[in-house]
């Protein structure tokens, strides 16, 4: 049996680790938020559908479990 792992997806539904993926869904949110240190100096996350807001980021991003 294989354990699971999880990824996030970033609002254009590409992971955002790109082959990174975590043991557990608290390592996969910890290594979200300093993704998202990235783009605190722009103030925003650029999408293929417009600018996200920084406080808004995690609701356009989604945590998933792979195989």
């Amino acid at each position: 049996m294989k354990n699971k792992r999880y990824d996030i997806l970033s609002p254009d539904g590409f992971s955002i680790f790109f082959d990174k993926t975590f043991k557990t869904k608290e390592d996969a949110m910890t290594n979200f938020f300093e993704w998202k240190k990235r783009y605190e100096q722009q103030g925003y996350y650029s999408s293929n559908n417009g600018r996200v807001a920084l406080n808004e980021l995690e609701q356009h991003c989604k945590l998933i479990e792979v195989d």
